[in-house]
C-alpha cells in the first residue's frame, strides 16, 4: 500500500475501531490503512495510557498522531554550521534597503573565506529568514458603503485606430467601488489628466453617484509629489476633486496591495471583456465596456463577497454616496511663464499683457476654455479672455503712463495726445495722418510729439501754425525751423494774410559790400 500521512479523521477512525475491539485486519480493510501503521498508532495510544472507554477528544487524537508522526530534528550539516557565525552579517545584507542579491552575498562570503555552496546558502536563507517566500498579508476590512473607490490604469492590448489606420495601445481606466465591488471601465488612447477626468466623469454618470474618497496610483497625471504621508496632487487634478467635493488618498509607491480590489479587476476586465472583443471606433469600445460592466461584471456573484455587485450597490451603497454632478467640468491647464519686457507673456501660443510691476517675474497661469488667470504666488494679478493661438490680449492700463499709444498703434489715441499738446499741433497731426493708410505716418506723428518734449509745446505750436499757413506738412522741416529759431509774425498783423517770414541772421563773416561784382561798380569807384 502506498504511503500516505493520516489526517485527524483517519487517526480518530482508527482509534475508534480499536476501542471497539476490531481486529487489525478488519481495521486495515475498512479504513484502508496499512497494518504496520495501525500497529504503530495502537502502540502509541497504549503508551499514552488511553483507555478503551476514553473519550477521543481533539487533543487526545492530536497527541497520538504527534507521537507517531513526529520526526527527530535532523542534525545540521557541517556546511550549515559554518554559516551560523555569519548569520548576523547575512541578515544585515538581506534586510538592507535595497537588499543585496543572494548571489552577491555568496560572493562576499567566499571572499571572506567562508567556503559554502550557493545551494547551502539558499537553504540557510530560506530556513532562517524566509528569504524568497511570499510575504504574509493582512486582509483589510472593507470601508463603509459609499466611502471609497479605487482607480487604476491598465493596458489591454493593441487595436486599430480608425483615425490613423495604425495599431496602437488601448488603455482602460478602471473604477471599482470598494464596498459593493461594482466596477466601471473607460477605454482611452492616452493616460493624460484630461482623459482621467473624462473617465471619472463618465464613471459618476454610470453609477449615478460619487464616492467620498478616491484611492489612485501615483502617476504624474494625478500625483506630482508621491509621498507616503503627504502626497502632492497635480494642480489640474486637485482643482477637479475640489470642485467635486472628493478627497484623494493615494496608494504608496510600489504597493499595489494598497488598492488590491481594483488590481484584481485588471485581469478580469482584460480576460472577461477585452479578449476577443471586436470594435471599430473608440466610442464603440466605450459602449461595449459600459454594457459589460453593467450586465455581466455587475450581475455575477463576486468571488470574495459572494454577492452580486450591482444588487449590493443599488440596495445599499448608492444611497450613501454623493450625488452625481449635473454640470460639465471645464478642465483647466496650469503652466508657468515669464513676463517679458514688452509686458506680455506667452502661453498656449497666445500673448497676454501683465502690469509693469511684474516684468521679469515667473508666474503661474491657469487656462480654461474661457478665461486666462495669472497668479504670482497666491495673488491673482491679471485676468484675460482666452485667445486663439496667434492672438493677443492687451490691456492699455498695463503700460506706463503715456506709453500705451505706442504699443497699441491707435490713430485716435495719437491724435488725442497731439491735441493735448496744442490746437495747431493737433491740426498738424490730423494733416499728417489724413490719408487712406494713416498707420504709415504714425512715426511722423510720434516725431512731432517728441519735438514738443525737446523744444517746448509753445514753440512747436507757433511753428505748426506758420507751417499750416503755407501748407507745409513735413515734420523734418518743422524740426529745422525750430533749430534755426524761426518765429512767426504777431498774429494780429497776419490774420488772413500771406506774410514774409523774417529772414535768419547772416551766416557769413564778411559784409555785403564784399560780394558786389565788378560790373556793378561805378566809374568813380573804379578810378
Amino acid at each position: 500500500m502506498a504511503y500516505r500521512e493520516l489526517t485527524m479523521l483517519d487517526v480518530r477512525e482508527l482509534l475508534r475501531r480499536w476501542q471497539s475491539r476490531h481486529g487489525i485486519k478488519a481495521i486495515a480493510r475498512e479504513a484502508g490503512i496499512d497494518r504496520k501503521t495501525i500497529r504503530r498508532y495502537i502502540a502509541a495510544a497504549e503508551a499514552l495510557g488511553i483507555a478503551l472507554d476514553a473519550v477521543l477528544t481533539d487533543d487526545l487524537v492530536h497527541a497520538v498522531a504527534q507521537f507517531v508522526q513526529a520526526r527527530p530534528t535532523p542534525t545540521p550539516s557541517e556546511a550549515r554550521e559554518d554559516l551560523m557565525p555569519e548569520r548576523a552579517r547575512i541578515a544585515a545584507w538581506l534586510e538592507a534597503k535595497p537588499p543585496l542579491q543572494l548571489t552577491r552575498v555568496h560572493t562576499l562570503l567566499l571572499r571572506d573565506g567562508v567556503t559554502t555552496s550557493y545551494a547551502t546558502l539558499r537553504r540557510f536563507a530560506i530556513q532562517e529568514f524566509g528569504w524568497g517566500l511570499p510575504k504574509a498579508t493582512v486582509r483589510l476590512t472593507d470601508p463603509p458603503a459609499g466611502q471609497e473607490a479605487q482607480i487604476d490604469f491598465a493596458e489591454m492590448g493593441r487595436v486599430v485606430d480608425p483615425d490613423t489606420g495604425r495599431r496602437r495601445k488601448l488603455h482602460v481606466l478602471i473604477v471599482t467601488l470598494s464596498f459593493s465591488r461594482h466596477t466601471f471601465a473607460w477605454p482611452t488612447w492616452r493616460q493624460t489628466t484630461d482623459e482621467i477626468i473624462a473617465g471619472l466623469e463618465a464613471a459618476w454618470r454610470f453609477f449615478g453617484a460619487m464616492p467620498r474618497t478616491l484611492l489612485p496610483d501615483n502617476p504624474t497625471t494625478m500625483i506630482v509629489g508621491a509621498d507616503p504621508t503627504n502626497p502632492r496632487l497635480n494642480e489640474t487634478f486637485a482643482e477637479y476633486v475640489q470642485a467635486r467635493g472628493i478627497f484623494v488618498d493615494p496608494a504608496r509607491v510600489a504597493h499595489p496591495r494598497d488598492k488590491a480590489r481594483v488590481e484584481r479587476q485588471v485581469q478580469y476586465v482584460r480576460g472577461g471583456w477585452f479578449a476577443g472583443e471586436k470594435c471599430t471606433t473608440l466610442d464603440d469600445w466605450r459602449k461595449s465596456a459600459a454594457h459589460w460592466c453593467a450586465e455581466i461584471a455587475g450581475t455575477r456573484v463576486h468571488g470574495t463577497t459572494r454577492a452580486v455587485p450591482r444588487d449590493v450597490f443599488e440596495q445599499v451603497e448608492r444611497a450613501t454616496m454623493l450625488p452625481a454632478p449635473t454640470d460639465t467640468f471645464d478642465v483647466p491647464t496650469w503652466t508657468e511663464a515669464k513676463v517679458h519686457p514688452d509686458h506680455h507673456l506667452q502661453v498656449a501660443r497666445a500673448l497676454y499683457s501683465v502690469p509693469t510691476a511684474y516684468l521679469g517675474k515667473r508666474v503661474r497661469v491657469r487656462l480654461d476654455s474661457k478665461l486666462v488667470r495669472i497668479y504670482l504666488g497666491t495673488e491673482l494679478i491679471k485676468m484675460h479672455p482666452r485667445q486663439q493661438p496667434g492672438g493677443r490680449a492687451t490691456d492699455p492700463n498695463d503700460y506706463p503712463t503715456g506709453k500705451s499709444i505706442y504699443a497699441l498703434r491707435s490713430v485716435d489715441a495719437l491724435l488725442a495726445k497731439a491735441r493735448e499738446r496744442g490746437n495747431h499741433i493737433g491740426r498738424y497731426a490730423e494733416r499728417l495722418l489724413d490719408g487712406p493708410l494713416p498707420w504709415t505716418q504714425m512715426r511722423a506723428a510720434y516725431a512731432l510729439l517728441s519735438l514738443c518734449d525737446k523744444f517746448g509745446e509753445g514753440r512747436v505750436e507757433a511753428v505748426c501754425q506758420s507751417a499750416l499757413g503755407f501748407d507745409v506738412v513735413d515734420v523734418k522741416r518743422i524740426g529745422r525751423m525750430l533749430k534755426l529759431g524761426i518765429r512767426r509774425a504777431p498774429s494780429d498783423t497776419t490774420e488772413g494774410k500771406v506774410v514774409q517770414l523774417p529772414l535768419p541772421a547772416p551766416r557769413f563773416a564778411r559784409n555785403e559790400e564784399h560780394f558786389r561784382t565788378f560790373a556793378s561798380k561805378t566809374k568813380k569807384e573804379l578810378r
